[in-house]
């Protein structure tokens, strides 16, 4: 079946392979996963999802259309995930640290399906546990985000959890939710901005104000206090963050 977009098309390349094209318009749509973007634990570290069948789309999302397939996404996942642990190696190597790769990227379906620390992972979200060190994302939510926006959702999606990984492993702590999002929206955008700038992702004219257009259209709902648990910025905060990161590296991200 056809897939008709507007606007500007993408490609993203990982480790200069061509990708498919997909529209970035409206892409932070998608990216305004529940508050638990960063899970704090509240037992002890625990599997988070015992024994289980590898979590695939369910067929209400996958006969959406034709053209992006269950394969494509699966490969963009791990393209991602491993752009992110090399640009993160090439990072720490550089400030002499040696780097310790996010432990897993987990697939969920149901509510309670993955926990962290005793703390169930709601459904429509992706987050960061850091008692036991993975990412989870909601594989129906998320692959219905990247059938309508591209692939470019997934580079996001990793990229701002990965930096709370980062975060993690470099110790920082801050007295507000805000500051946290903030910063891993400058990082996330600094993955990609230095990621494009070597080569490893290719942005096609347009695409940037695809960007600036799709993070406009996100961000906490007006009238909610910036100091409240799980705040991640009004709109302009979360645009001014991630281009502060594309366009001026880690420097701006405030990591000290």
């Amino acid at each position: 079946m056809d897939r008709r977009r507007r606007g500007g098309r993408s490609t993203v390349a990982a480790g200069g392979r061509g990708r498919r094209r997909g529209r970035l318009a409206g892409l932070a749509v998608a990216l305004v996963a529940a508050a638990a973007c960063m899970v704090e634990p509240v037992g002890g570290p625990a599997d988070p999802t015992g024994q289980r069948e590898p979590a695939e789309p369910t067929a209400e999302v996958t006969r959406a259309d034709g053209t992006d397939t269950v394969e494509e996404f699966r490969q963009d996942v791990a393209d991602a995930q491993r752009l992110a642990e090399l640009y993160w190696a090439d990072q720490f190597e550089a400030s002499g640290q040696s780097f310790r790769p996010i432990r897993r990227v987990i697939p969920y379906q149901r509510d309670g399906e993955v926990s962290c620390g005793g703390q169930e992972v709601p459904r429509n979200n992706a987050v960061y546990c850091t008692v036991s060190d993975y990412i989870a994302y909601d594989i129906n939510w998320s692959f219905g985000a990247f059938r309508q926006i591209g692939d470019a959702f997934v580079f996001y999606l990793l990229g701002h959890e990965y930096a709370h990984g980062i975060q993690t492993r470099l110790g920082i702590r801050y007295n507000f939710t805000i500051q946290q999002e903030l910063q891993a929206d400058c990082m996330a955008g600094a993955f990609l901005g230095d990621s494009v700038r070597a080569g490893r992702l290719t942005l096609e004219e347009g695409d940037l104000d695809e960007f600036n257009e799709g993070l406009l259209a996100v961000g906490d709902d007006p009238g909610q206090p910036w100091f409240a648990e799980g705040s991640h910025g009004t709109p302009e905060q979360r645009a001014e963050a991630f281009f502060r990161g594309y366009e001026r590296s880690l420097s701006a991200c405030d990591l000290g």
